[in-house]
């Protein structure tokens, strides 16, 4: 059996999740749709409402935040785009995949389509589309090129969304291929700091509805999709998937991801994290002269990134220096500050000067830690802060205080009840339309 065959024959089989796999499953659901309820009133999102609006007529699905209904694939767009564009979506690290994001924007627009579904089949979806997204990711060795929260999400979505329509297992393949064949997004839009990037991430959503409706309707895919010549490994990312598809239902990666405590990059997560502790002893920019962060090679090529008046919102939320010095400042990232006042503060822009960034260049292409934060304070104490582990990972998962703190923004951000249901009963609101 090839490996594309054993992550076929793996998304169609019968799965039992342990209580583990669940209780990640049902919290990373809250946290994801929480996230996209508070993305309603984010930067574009009403423009991408608008244009979603005109896509086609049609009452589907449910859109996160609002009352509003589209048909399954612009609804899947538009979720997709609110759940990451305030950059606050959860992360698997090792994959460099925000595997939850496109899938549960695809996988709930198909639901709600449905008419609803049972919760343990969609949390069984969930999580298989989750496992393929990120096993796509696991198994790339090469530097992202290719925006891969986009391309391996889409992948891992048409899976799941394949398995919750009950399509005949020998057309899963179809699915994929199509899917693979709609794949798109590239890092560029990171690099500009362009909103774009949620876009790219809206666009995967849409394309795995797209590719099973269309298997659906009798069309076929390529078959050979991750390791044929032009498959997704030779064009998207570079990598082996054989070490990784025998222990595929053994274990489950949905357990190993990271949800975010700020709305910012998850490679700016370690840096703000350590500097929040030292503002709760009562460390802030007054007392410090400089700062000094040694990181990945991959943290500075996300994140390192020079503030200016001028940047754009989706550039504000991957600036690390801006970010440390809204961090030392206000104590949190609050999405309402990405505002040209702030971008063009005085007091903020030569806080965020007195950070340097340097890479620590003995560390692989998609690491994201270790990180070491030096801090020299104006009287000339040195504190040296080893960061293994981001808030929020499994290995630090975050505190009460955070999630508290996380959820108490939430519902600032999402317009007024629109994500009491969400937060009361994630798996409920996910598989029963009319809530």
């Amino acid at each position: 059996m090839t490996p594309t065959e054993r992550i076929l024959e793996f998304a169609a089989a019968h799965h039992a999740l342990d209580p583990n796999t669940r209780d990640a499953a049902t919290r990373l659901l809250r946290d994801t749709l929480a996230v996209g309820a508070a993305g309603a009133t984010a930067h574009g999102a009403a423009g991408v409402r608008r244009a979603a609006a005109g896509w086609g007529t049609g009452d589907d699905a449910r859109l996160l935040g609002c009352d509003d209904r589209l048909p399954a694939p612009a609804a899947a767009f538009v979720n997709a785009f609110q759940i990451h564009c305030l950059e606050w979506d959860a992360v698997h690290e090792g994959a460099v995949v925000h595997a939850m994001s496109v899938v549960t924007a695809a996988l709930g627009a198909v639901i709600d389509r449905r008419g609803g579904d049972d919760t343990e089949a969609a949390l069984q979806a969930l999580c298989v589309g989750v496992e393929v997204a990120c096993l796509l990711g696991v198994a790339s060795t090469s530097a992202l090129t290719f925006f891969r929260p986009a391309t391996a999400g889409c992948m891992g979505a048409a899976l799941a969304l394949a398995r919750i329509e009950g399509l005949d297992p020998e057309r899963y393949g179809d699915v994929l291929g199509l899917a693979q064949s709609f794949c798109a997004g590239t890092m560029q839009a990171h690099v500009e700091g362009s909103v774009a990037l949620p876009l790219q991430v809206a666009n995967a959503a849409r394309a795995a509805v797209t590719a099973l409706d269309l298997v659906k309707a009798g069309l076929t895919g390529p078959h050979d999709s991750l390791e044929g010549p032009f498959g997704y490994f030779p064009l998207f990312d570079r990598g082996e998937l054989a070490p990784f598809v025998g222990a595929l239902g053994s274990t489950w990666r949905i357990a190993e991801i990271s949800t975010k405590p700020f709305p910012s990059g998850r490679a700016s997560h370690a840096i703000l994290g350590a500097l929040l502790e030292l503002r709760k002893e009562g460390i802030g920019s007054a007392d410090i002269e400089s700062m000094r962060a040694v990181v990945p090679p991959l943290i500075a090529r996300l994140v390192a990134r020079d503030p200016s008046p001028d940047m754009s919102v989706a550039s504000a939320q991957l600036c690390l220096p801006l970010l440390a010095a809204l961090m030392l400042r206000d104590g949190r990232i609050d999405p309402r500050m990405m505002v040209p006042e702030t971008f063009g503060d005085p007091a903020l822009l030569e806080t965020a000067a007195r950070l340097r960034v340097d890479t620590d260049d003995m560390l692989g292409p998609n690491a994201l830690s270790p990180q070491v934060l030096t801090v020299t304070l104006r009287g000339g104490e040195e504190r040296r802060i080893m960061i293994a582990h981001a808030p929020g990972s499994p290995e630090q998962a975050m505190s009460s205080a955070m999630d508290d703190a996380k959820i108490a923004l939430v519902r600032e951000l999402a317009p007024p009840g629109t994500c009491d249901a969400i937060l009361a009963d994630p798996i409920a609101h996910f598989c029963t339309p009319e809530l």
